[in-house]
């Protein structure tokens, strides 16, 4: 606009943006809103609809992935363990094999005694306890009639009882009433129960220098592991496993980086039922764990929406029975997670479903003796039934 042979200047932005003007002063026939978002690029508009939304949405999505991706740049790898090689044949004698270790073999093999918290891994127990069976002198189970995030649970053991006849005159068994409160950590369950079971064990007769096996059901020792270590001596008093880890079934080993279970030679007043680090030792390949290895769908929903992790179940389709059949067959996460590694190689290494394997060489010997009853665990058998 020209006004005295010059540009005249302006604070009217819709004369510009809209390309009116104020004829004679008189008002404009647009708001200043309206003009001004008339005036806004296209790419603008894509920003604010549709792009910051979209954002908005996949972190709310998977928040959780990211958050676990980028977990290398807060959080270092723990201390490395000790790693003790093992060594093992059938045709080795035990005198061999200890000294093979570094250790020296005894006069005696100690007691033995192996506890466990109990839910509802009947199959998996029995092929525990078969395992272990010849070198056990007592076995102590604790069972709650709730889970760790208060969900009422029938006694599955008491009605397996009869199950376990091969385990009944060297059982302790115990039960208590679950005491969750809501809006509790459910650890702080988990962590009351291993305390009960710390009493089981005193009624059940254990003594200093017996051996105590610390580890979930489906953390399973070999064998041959827990009668190397009775029969060795010069031991380390306190001794973690690494076990073979699979998810789902045999069918499916994520890696050999398995830990919490140990073996401790039992002090009383010092020793107590824990499931976390607590020493720097550990003897490599000792044995399996299978995480989530259930013969049911119904199994599967019960523990994910039990267990002390209820929080990773974000999303309500994480239930449904037929994306948890097809997540099994896969190999894939069901809580559609990352793995839980600590630098971006690992991170990057594990992405995408687990490989399948077919190899069933050196799995316990009751699994492959009733192999037609276990099928469900073992390679190429991945549907489950309802339940």
């Amino acid at each position: 606009m020209m006004s005295d042979g010059g540009y005249k200047k302006t604070d009217d932005i819709c004369e510009d943006v809209c390309g009116q003007e104020v004829m004679g002063g008189a008002p404009l026939n647009m708001s200043r809103l309206r003009c001004i978002m008339r005036g806004l690029d296209l790419k603008v508009y894509l920003l604010l609809f549709i792009i910051v939304p979209t954002v908005v949405l996949g972190i709310y999505v998977h928040g959780q992935k990211i958050t676990y991706f980028l977990r290398p740049l807060w959080e270092k790898p723990p201390k490395p363990f000790h790693e003790i090689p093992h060594y093992y044949h059938e045709n080795v004698s035990m005198e061999n094999l200890c000294r093979l270790h570094g250790w020296a073999i005894r006069e005696s093999p100690r007691r033995v005694f192996d506890a466990v918290l109990f839910n509802n891994e009947v199959d998996i127990l029995t092929i525990r306890w078969k395992e272990l069976e010849p070198y056990v002198t007592q076995f102590v189970l604790l069972e709650v009639n709730s889970t760790f995030t208060g969900i009422p649970k029938p006694l599955y053991f008491a009605n397996h009882r009869e199950h376990f006849k091969f385990v009944e005159q060297r059982l302790t068994y115990g039960t208590i009433g679950g005491r969750f409160k809501k809006g509790e950590n459910p650890f702080v369950e988990e962590a009351y129960q291993r305390v009960v079971l710390d009493k089981l064990l005193g009624i059940a007769g254990i003594m200093d220098d017996d051996l105590l096996i610390m580890s979930d059901v489906d953390e399973i020792p070999s064998g041959h592991t827990i009668n190397l270590l009775r029969w060795c001596a010069d031991t380390p008093p306190v001794l973690h496993l690494r076990l073979k880890n699979y998810l789902y079934s045999f069918e499916f080993p994520v890696d050999n980086k398995s830990w919490r279970a140990s073996v401790h030679q039992y002090k009383a007043g010092k020793t107590r039922y824990a499931h976390y680090r607590q020493t720097d030792d550990i003897l490599s390949d000792a044995g399996w764990h299978c995480s989530f290895c259930f013969r049911h769908i119904s199994e599967f929903i019960f523990k994910m929406k039990a267990y002390s992790h209820y929080d990773r179940v974000r999303f309500k389709y994480y239930l449904d029975p037929k994306r948890i059949q097809d997540v099994i067959c896969k190999g894939a996460n069901l809580f559609d997670m990352l793995p839980e590694e600590y630098t971006f190689k690992d991170i990057i290494g594990k992405l995408g479903p687990i490989p399948h394997s077919f190899s069933a060489v050196h799995l316990p010997a009751h699994l492959l003796n009733n192999a037609e009853k276990y099928k469900y665990l073992l390679p190429g058998n991945c549907n489950r039934e309802s339940g």
